[in-house]
């Protein structure tokens, strides 16, 4: 596989040759980071990792679950009360 020149195309387009997109694995799709470098830019692959949002309720079922002692429970309860619940209101066990 050798050096070949590609076109930009409109909106900055660019077709990436087969062989090089086969062998990155570079699908329709794929993200890839435009990275200024000093030979020019360099395109990377981006590792994508799914981000879970917890809900105020699950916070504090955490909370207080992972609570290993009494000072921790008291925390707990305080920070739960901070998020607008009732601790009394959210599943849990007290350590």
């Amino acid at each position: 596989m050798g050096n070949e020149a590609v076109k930009i195309g409109l909106r900055g387009t660019i077709v990436i040759p087969a062989d090089l997109r086969k062998q990155y694995g570079l699908n329709e799709g794929t993200l890839v980071l435009a990275e200024p470098v000093a030979e020019g830019i360099l395109l990377r692959p981006v590792a994508m990792v799914s981000v879970e949002l917890y809900s105020k309720e699950r916070k504090a079922e955490f909370l207080l679950n992972t609570a290993v002692t009494e000072e921790d429970y008291r925390w707990a309860v305080r920070e739960v009360e901070k998020l607008g619940l009732d601790p009394a209101s959210v599943p849990h066990e007290k350590p």
